[in-house]
């Protein structure tokens, strides 16, 4: 490795332009791992292209966890790939990741493939569309969401998923998610409460349940829900922030501030923290 494939601590941050905590945090998830040369820490090449690609992809709406989350995924399901960031396509796809190898598309987390054509194509040609399984229509759903203009469709897709198989919990969630951001919160809370009955372990069924039924006005439920989730994935820094929101509304401020400061530790880049940091400044 030469001179120039070397890159000190403050080089790396100048180049991908991130302050200190964030790189802090980024390598407390292991998105990239600097090497020891003498006393000091130093990245490669490598390293620049894979925290740069990381980068992105959480600009784009990808949480850091969740990026982390879909790499030790991955990791398991192409083993032969050691440096995923490196060596494959990644894309965002709203807050999921999506890898291309070997001319599909795959979101590692549910294992799931993704069809890869554009959806203003698949509008065009599936019009009456065959029978299919349930995996079948989960795929075409991914597809159409990528496109906002699709949302209605992708909607449909979810929902024959459902019929096809009533226990598919990624379903539930992308249903429900659609259909909060469509402003139907009581569909939203009925997919999220079906999901965390199907997983008791998914945390993210638990901090979307909890986030609806805050913004539901059922406040000390929501409290329950955004417990679980954090007792299941500690390192679910938005699960945090929407814990601390709820416990000041019930006036719990210690609670409250136990979790602004834990969301501050855990996403120090993000545009709340600064709000996060006004409350915990509010109660000193």
């Amino acid at each position: 490795m030469g001179a120039t494939d070397r890159f000190s601590r403050r080089e790396f941050q100048r180049l991908l332009d991130v302050t200190d905590k964030q790189l802090n945090y980024w390598e407390r998830l292991q998105l990239v791992s600097p090497r020891k040369g003498g006393a000091e820490k130093f990245y490669d090449f490598r390293d620049l292209i894979t925290l740069r690609t990381a980068k992105q992809l959480i600009e784009k709406g990808v949480s850091a966890n969740r990026l982390r989350r879909s790499l030790v995924a991955l990791h398991e399901k192409l083993s032969q790939v050691q440096a995923p960031l490196t060596e494959l396509r990644i894309l965002a796809n709203g807050r999921d990741v999506i890898v291309e190898h070997e001319g599909a598309r795959l979101e590692p987390i549910s294992g799931q493939f993704v069809l890869n054509f554009d959806t203003r194509e698949l509008r065009d040609k599936v019009r009456v569309m065959p029978e299919r399984t349930a995996q079948d229509w989960f795929a075409l759903a991914l597809q159409y969401e990528a496109d906002p203009a699709s949302r209605a469709e992708a909607m449909d897709a979810y929902r024959r998923v459902l019929t096809a198989n009533p226990a598919h919990v990624d379903a539930l969630i992308n249903l429900g998610m659609l259909s909060y951001d469509g402003g139907d919160l009581e569909k939203a809370a009925e997919c999220f409460r079906r999901a965390v009955k199907l997983e008791e372990d998914n945390a993210v069924a638990e901090f979307n349940l909890g986030s609806v039924l805050e913004e539901m006005g059922a406040l000390e439920e929501a409290r329950q829900h955004l417990r679980l989730a954090v007792r299941l994935d500690a390192r679910y820094a938005d699960a945090h922030y929407n814990l601390a929101f709820v416990c000041e509304k019930l006036s719990a401020r210690a609670e409250a501030r136990e979790h602004w400061q834990r969301y501050v530790e855990l996403d120090p880049g993000s545009p709340w923290c600064d709000y996060a940091r006004q409350r915990l400044a509010a109660k000193t």
